[in-house]
Parts: C-alpha cells; sequence; structure tokens
C-alpha cells in the first residue's frame, strides 16, 4: 500500500469520527427547542453532550490538519472554493460555542433562549453545509488544469448539493434522538422517544431519493473498480436495522446502527472518490488525485509515525471520557449543574 493511498485511509478515518461524534452532537443541538418546554429540560438537554460537544469539533479540526499536510493541493483547492461556505460554518460553530458556554450565565429566560436559539442555529447550519459540500465532493466542482475552482457560493449551492445537506440534517437528528434516548430519563426520554419514528422515517424517505439521484448524477457508485456502492448497500440497511431496533424498544442498538449508518455512508463517499479527492467537472483529467495533490513522501512517512504513535492515545482518552460521563441526566433541577 503506497502511503498517499494509507493516508486517504486515515483522513477517511478522521471524518468518520468526526461525522459519528459530532453527528449526534449536532442532532442534540437541533432537537433542543424541540425537546426542552422549559429552561430545567433544555438544560438537561444540553448536559447530555456538556462533557463531550467541544471534544468532538477536535476531530474536524484533526481531519482538516490531516488533509492539509498529507494532500496540501487538495485543501488548498477545497477551502478557497468553499471559503465562504466554510467561514459561514465557523461563524455557526462560534456562535453555538457561545452559546453552550453563555446561556447559564444570567437567570434570565430571555438570554436563555437567545442562547438556546443560537445553539439550534449553531447547530443546524454546519450539518447543512457539510452535506452541501460532501454533495458537491460526490457531483464535482468546476476546476481548470491549474487546480483552481472557477465559481462562488451559488453554484456549490445547487439542488443536487442542498439535497444532500438535507440528508445530513436528517441523519444526525436521527442520530442525536437516539443518543438521547440513552442518555436521558424521565419526561425528555418519553419525549424523544416519541418523536424517534418520525424523525426516522423522514431520513429514510430524504436517503433513497438521494441515493436514487445519485446514480444519475454522478460515478460514484459506478466508476470501474473501487465504487461506494458496497458502503450505500450497508449504510441502507444499517438504517432501516435502526428503524427496527428503535421501533422494538432497543434504543441502544439503535444509536449503534444509526451511527453505521453515518460510518458506511461515509466510507461510500470516499471510496466512490477513490483515488480522487475532487472531480473536476471541466475536464476528468483535472481531477485532484491523491498522487498530484500529495505532500512529499518525506512528509508522508513522518506523519505516519506520529499518527502511529498519537492516534491509539487519542482514541483511548475519548473512549475513557465516554465511559466517565456514561450516566444518564434527568430533567430534575437539584440534580443539574448550570
Amino acid at each position: 500500500m503506497s502511503l498517499e493511498t494509507l493516508w486517504f485511509i486515515l483522513v477517511t478515518v478522521l471524518f468518520i469520527g468526526f461525522f459519528f461524534l459530532e453527528g449526534f452532537d449536532y442532532g442534540v443541538g437541533i432537537l433542543l427547542p424541540f425537546l426542552g418546554k422549559d429552561d430545567t429540560e433544555k438544560r438537561a438537554v444540553i448536559n447530555t453532550i456538556g462533557p463531550h460537544w467541544d471534544g468532538n469539533e477536535v476531530w474536524m479540526i484533526t481531519a482538516g490538519g490531516a488533509a492539509f499536510a498529507a494532500f496540501p493541493q487538495f485543501y488548498a483547492t477545497l477551502f478557497s472554493g468553499f471559503y465562504i461556505a466554510l467561514v459561514l460554518m465557523l461563524i455557526a460553530l462560534i456562535v453555538r460555542g457561545i452559546g453552550f458556554e453563555f446561556r447559564s450565565t444570567k437567570d434570565d429566560p430571555k438570554w436563555r433562549n437567545f442562547w438556546d436559539q443560537m445553539i439550534f442555529w449553531g447547530s443546524l447550519l454546519p450539518a447543512l453545509l457539510w452535506g452541501v459540500a460532501v454533495g458537491n465532493l460526490m457531483r464535482g466542482i468546476p476546476v481548470d488544469a491549474e487546480m483552481y475552482y472557477w465559481g462562488g457560493l451559488f453554484p456549490l449551492l445547487n439542488p443536487y448539493a442542498l439535497m444532500a445537506g438535507l440528508v445530513f440534517v436528517a441523519l444526525f437528528t436521527l442520530h442525536g434522538a437516539n443518543f438521547l434516548a440513552i442518555k436521558t430519563s424521565g419526561v425528555i426520554e418519553e419525549r424523544v422517544k416519541g418523536m424517534i419514528g418520525k424523525i426516522w422515517l423522514v431520513a429514510t424517505v430524504l436517503t433513497v431519493l438521494f441515493v436514487i439521484w445519485t446514480f444519475p448524477a454522478t460515478d460514484i457508485l459506478t466508476k470501474p473498480g473501487v465504487n461506494g456502492l458496497i458502503g450505500a448497500v450497508l449504510a441502507a440497511i444499517a438504517l432501516l436495522a435502526s428503524g427496527w431496533f428503535s421501533k422494538a424498544g432497543q434504543y441502544g442498538k439503535a444509536f449503534v446502527s444509526g451511527g453505521l449508518t453515518i460510518i458506511f455512508a461515509t466510507i461510500m463517499v470516499f471510496m466512490g472518490l477513490y483515488p480522487r479527492l475532487i472531480i473536476s467537472t471541466l475536464n476528468p483529467d483535472w481531477s485532484l488525485t491523491i498522487t498530484n495533490a500529495s505532500a512529499s513522501p518525506y512528509t508522508l512517512k513522518a506523519m505516519t509515525i506520529v499518527a502511529g504513535i498519537l492516534v491509539p492515545i487519542v482514541l483511548i482518552y475519548v473512549g475513557w471520557s465516554y465511559y466517565v460521563f456514561r450516566g444518564r441526566i434527568s430533567a430534575k433541577k437539584e440534580d443539574l449543574v448550570y
């Protein structure tokens, strides 16, 4: 296996970790105004991700940093072409983080409601924009022979990419609902369990329509050799299993199945792209690949050594933190910390 392929896989793994962990994180934020009927209930919902949300976002930074170091030309083309969308995402994430930290600094209903809305929009917008970004990577963007993107924000907001954004929002919301079903107790637990079936139905319909649309829109499911069809099939099976388990009241298994849906969908995208990183809609020969966009062999070798040492440590720490905060959150005011 070449170092370029190895780092393509490692970047894929980092995005899998990000979408899995930040997926339920975004989902909880999206569900916040619908599940919390008063300040105490909203605080309980927020506390389910309180120990984790900032750590989950680090996966995005790590994935972006790994892409920059391993495939600098890919990073340059992607982040310059998607600049406005990424700035909007960054603003939303900043506002969301401020909301988590500031909402309880004043015992004022208007103050707390404002920051709760910021948490909602700061969760919804990044989820949507990540879907739009992935949809454009699947469909391809106008990249010329010099690896420059020609366009702007509005060409990225095409119907196919927007559909991908809706799918991301739906899957992340379902993931967050399943997470809340196993992390809360009392009225919030019952309330979210009553919503999961409806969320699953919406997510399933949107996903099916998107996959059908993917066949004529791009070649990632049909190209010769390595493609994303197996990932798509496994994601579909996992999504169906998630609905079946939640209907049977087995919410832990529903959460795992929903997470597997996100994992297999991410694998579908990256397998469908390989060995490409960005598909050029102007000329397939101008596409960025793991070969023409990679860093030097020395850089990749040094990064491999560092990653081999540090990645296991990070995974152990993440697992330990979730184990420590594994208990359920109740909506009783005396049990909450503001």
